[in-house]
């Protein structure tokens, strides 16, 4: 039990710290997709970006803006469970 909140807490820490960094991996620059990459791709495959779409998120969190609380709830979970698992070794 003790894992999983450490692992909440630190998700909630962590996000928006790494989301711009993970976000320019894939491909979203502050001026937009980069050419080439996955976000670009992605771009290309849905063709016109709904506004409030997971991917205009994406790409407003790429530009400075702020992570969406789905980011936290997302990542709080993932770290959680991450460490509720590691708390059973």
């Amino acid at each position: 039990m003790i894992g999983a909140a450490t692992g909440i807490t630190v998700g909630a820490i962590v996000a928006p710290l790494a989301a711009p960094a993970v976000l320019g991996i894939v491909g979203f620059g502050a001026a937009g997709p980069v050419a080439g990459t996955v976000a670009a791709g992605i771009q290309a495959g849905i063709g016109n970006v709904v506004a409030g779409s997971l991917f205009a998120g994406a790409q407003s969190v790429a530009m400075g803006g702020a992570l969406p609380a789905i980011g936290y709830i997302i990542a709080g979970g993932v770290t959680g469970a991450a460490g509720a698992v590691a708390g059973w070794f």
